[in-house]
C-alpha cells in the first residue's frame, strides 16, 4: 500500500460504478491510507430502503409526502474491531441488515425516486464540504461531487460481480442462490442506468477501472497512485 497520510492537501474522491464491483472496498482502502472520511452513499440508500420496509411505507407515499424522510438519521461510525465504518440508522447499527437480499431487491427502485435522491444528495454534499472525503455510489462524480478532484468509474463483468456478491453473502451466513444474485445484479444495472433521476453514467473526466481480473490489492494500489498524482499536482 502507498501511505499518503502525511499529505496536507485534501481532495474529494468520487467512485462510481455498477453494483457489486467493489466500490465500497476500494473507497474504504483509499480513505484508510489517506486518513480521509469514507462515506458509502449506497449504504445511505439501503438505509432509507430498510426504513421504508420496517415502517411499511410504500414508495408512492414517499413521493406524495417527502417530509417522511425527515425522520431518517444516518451516521457512519468506525468499528475498530471490524476495521471499517458501519452504517447506523436512527442510532441503530444496521450494517448487516441493509445488505440482505430483501433490501437489495428494492434499493434500486427506492434510489430512482427523485425525492429520496434530493434528500440524500443534500446530506452527502454537506459531508464533503470541507474536502478529505472518499465517497462511492452511482452519481457521485456527476451529481454529488461534480467538482471532485479525482473521479473513478468502476466496472466488472456481471458474472464476476455476482460471484463476488454471492461469496460475500455466504460468508455472512446469508444463504442465497447464485442465479438469484446474478439476476438481481443485471436488473439493478438496468434500473440504475435507465432511471430518470441521476442515472448511472461515467463522468466525462472519470478514469475507468475495470477490475474483472484484478485483486483488491492491485486495484487499491492503482487508485492510490492516481490519488497521489492528483494531490501532488495541487502542491
Amino acid at each position: 500500500m502507498i501511505c499518503l497520510t502525511s499529505v496536507s492537501n485534501k481532495i474529494n474522491i468520487a467512485i462510481d460504478g455498477h453494483s457489486s464491483c467493489g466500490k465500497g472496498t476500494l473507497a474504504k482502502n483509499i480513505a484508510k491510507e489517506l486518513g480521509y472520511l469514507f462515506i458509502d452513499s449506497g449504504a445511505m440508500y439501503r438505509a432509507v430502503t430498510l426504513y421504508l420496509i420496517q415502517n411499511n411505507i410504500p414508495l408512492e407515499e414517499v413521493q406524495a409526502d417527502p417530509a417522511l424522510l425527515g425522520y431518517i438519521k444516518i451516521k457512519f461510525l468506525y468499528d475498530s474491531d471490524r476495521g471499517f465504518y458501519e452504517t447506523y440508522l436512527n442510532g441503530v447499527n444496521v450494517e448487516d441488515e441493509i445488505r440482505s437480499m430483501q433490501v437489495s431487491k428494492l434499493v434500486s427502485n427506492v434510489s430512482a425516486i427523485q425525492e429520496v435522491r434530493t434528500f440524500l444528495v443534500a446530506k452527502q454534499q454537506e459531508m464533503g464540504r470541507n474536502k478529505g472525503v472518499v465517497m462511492d455510489g452511482r452519481d457521485i462524480g456527476t451529481v454529488v461531487f461534480p467538482d471532485a478532484e479525482l473521479k473513478i468509474f468502476m466496472t466488472a463483468a456481471p458474472e464476476i460481480r455476482a460471484k463476488r456478491r454471492y461469496e460475500e453473502l455466504q460468508k455472512k451466513g446469508i444463504h442465497v442462490n447464485y442465479q438469484e444474485v446474478l439476476h438481481n445484479i443485471r436488473e439493478r444495472d438496468h434500473i440504475d442506468s435507465t432511471r430518470e433521476a441521476s442515472p448511472l453514467k461515467k463522468a466525462e473526466d472519470a478514469i475507468t477501472l475495470d477490475n474483472s481480473s484484478m485483486t483488491k490489492y492491485e486495484q487499491a494500489r492503482l487508485a492510490l497512485q492516481w490519488a497521489k498524482g492528483v494531490i501532488q499536482a495541487l502542491v
